[in-house]
């Protein structure tokens, strides 16, 4: 019995489940992650090799002059050792991590999940996906707001492919799109991209491309020429608060 058992367990009947659950599902980047992995043995003693937590997102990649969604992974974590799980056994075992502050936010169509996995020998590996919400901290969250403030309203966000010259640790940015619909730069402009690139919990660097509306026979050809778009950055500290819409304004209207 003891050997048909763990033969049905190789093609995972009646094999190890896992099912991991968060202190909470939504957190921001730079804070702490806390949560359990609960393991239910199945019919049969297993060997578990590892258990681990990826944290995952899409982006969008160019592959033969398509754009394809591929799944990249932020972090990987390992939560335990090698141990045996006796038949019908229920274990927890904790964990925490630091949510890492590259971490893309939950908006548009960004999703991050959570997915946990076991390494079982000589049967089908167990997994769990779970996913959160990633919020932003004080200081993104203040210029988003002062961003709308000055009359932008948030069109698009997507993962990308990083190209180059913008690749960090991670092989893809959090894109911001932003149209303006009302004050000083409808009219003037024709979007507004964002992407951020934290530094630390307090700092963040910010890249612009400022997209000008084409105006008579010269903007146009700016337009058809890829002219008409500014690139800049700017460094953003926490201190930087309380001025930071006047801040933002006086960039962005040196480029419109």
């Amino acid at each position: 019995m003891s050997f048909f058992n763990k033969m049905l367990a190789s093609v995972g009947i009646g094999s190890a489940k896992v099912d991991t659950k968060l202190e909470s599902d939504k957190v921001m980047p730079g804070s702490e992650v806390r949560g359990i992995v609960e393991i239910q043995g199945g019919n049969t003693e297993q060997h578990i090799s590892d258990i681990y937590l990826t944290l995952n997102t899409t982006y969008i990649k160019e592959s033969d002059d398509k754009k394809v969604n591929v799944t990249g992974q932020i972090e990987r974590y390992h939560i335990t050792e090698a141990f045996t799980l006796n038949a019908n056994e229920r274990r927890e075992i904790p964990f925490s991590f630091i949510l890492p502050l590259d971490t893309p936010l939950s908006y548009g169509r960004t999703k991050v999940w959570l997915a946990t996995g076991l390494d079982i020998k000589n049967a089908v590996d167990p997994t769990d996906k779970d996913y959160i919400t990633v919020i932003p901290n004080e200081l993104v969250n203040a210029v988003l707001h002062a961003v709308s403030n000055l009359g932008f309203r948030m069109r698009e966000v997507e993962c990308e492919q990083a190209p180059h010259r913008l690749r960090k640790r991670l092989p893809f940015i959090q894109e911001f799109e932003f149209v303006p619909i009302s004050g000083s730069f409808r009219g003037r402009l024709d979007e507004l991209e964002i992407v951020f690139f934290p530094v630390s919990l307090n700092q963040t660097e910010i890249l612009m491309q400022v997209d000008r509306k084409a105006r008579g026979l010269g903007g146009f050809l700016s337009e058809a020429l890829s002219m008409d778009e500014s690139n800049l950055r700017l460094m953003i500290h926490q201190s930087d608060i309380p001025n930071l819409q006047q801040k933002l304004q006086s960039v962005i209207a040196q480029y419109s």
